[in-house]
C-alpha cells in the first residue's frame, strides 16, 4: 500500500493506538486504517446507546494542535484508488480534515488528527462524521454557538447567562410560551 500523500512512499504496518491496526506512512507519519481494523476496534470502543445528539460538536474547543502541512494534500485510497472525501473539523482556532475511502470505508488521518478525534471523545464515531445527519447537527451546533456569543457580546456575560438559564426554563414548561408572550409585551410598551 501506499501513501494517499506521498504516493512514492510505501505504507508500514504498525499500531494507531493498542488494539487498532494501522498503516503508517515513514515521511508524513499520517496512517491508514482499513474498515475492517477500525471495525473491529470500534466494538469495543463505542458506546452503542450513544446517539449523534449526545456526541460533542467540538466548535468551541480550543485544542492544542496543529494540523499537518498535508492536510489540504488530496489523496488516493491506498487500498482501492478512490479519491479520498474529507470531512472537516471545526475547532475554536483551527480547523483539520480526516478523510475517508467512499469505497472500501478505509480512514486516513494525517499526523496528530487521531490524537485529536480521540480527545474530542469521537474516534470510535468516525464513520458518523460523514453521514448528513451529523453535517445538520453540527450546522446546528455552530449557529446555536454563534447566537449565544453574539448575545453574550451584546448583553454581557451576567445577564446573557441568566438569558439562557431563563430561556431553558421556559422551553421545559409546559406553559412556557407564557413567559415568553410576556417577555414580548413588556419591549412592546
Amino acid at each position: 500500500m501506499l501513501c494517499p500523500k506521498h504516493p512514492q512512499e510505501s505504507l508500514l504496518t504498525g499500531q494507531m493506538v493498542e488494539g487498532l491496526k494501522a498503516h503508517q506512512c515513514p515521511t508524513c507519519n499520517g496512517s491508514w486504517v482499513t474498515a475492517e481494523d477500525y471495525q473491529t476496534w470500534q466494538l469495543s470502543h463505542a458506546d452503542p446507546s450513544r446517539t449523534i445528539n449526545s456526541l460533542t460538536v467540538p466548535i468551541n474547543r480550543d485544542v492544542d494542535y496543529q494540523p499537518s502541512r498535508y492536510d489540504n494534500r488530496a489523496g488516493l485510497c491506498p487500498n482501492c484508488g478512490f479519491y479520498l472525501v474529507r470531512e472537516r473539523i471545526n475547532l475554536q482556532k483551527i480547523a483539520f480534515f480526516i478523510e475517508r475511502c467512499p469505497g472500501c470505508r478505509g480512514i486516513w488521518c494525517d499526523d496528530g488528527e487521531w490524537a485529536v478525534l480521540d480527545q474530542l471523545g469521537l474516534s470510535a464515531y468516525v464513520p458518523v462524521l460523514f453521514t448528513d445527519e451529523w453535517h445538520s447537527y453540527v450546522r446546528n451546533a455552530e449557529a446555536e454557538f454563534r447566537e449565544r456569543t453574539a448575545t453574550a457580546e451584546k448583553l454581557g456575560s451576567e445577564i446573557s447567562e441568566k438569558l439562557f438559564e431563563l430561556a431553558k426554563l421556559l422551553e421545559e414548561h409546559p406553559n412556557g410560551d407564557f413567559g415568553v408572550a410576556y417577555l414580548m409585551r413588556r419591549f412592546e410598551q
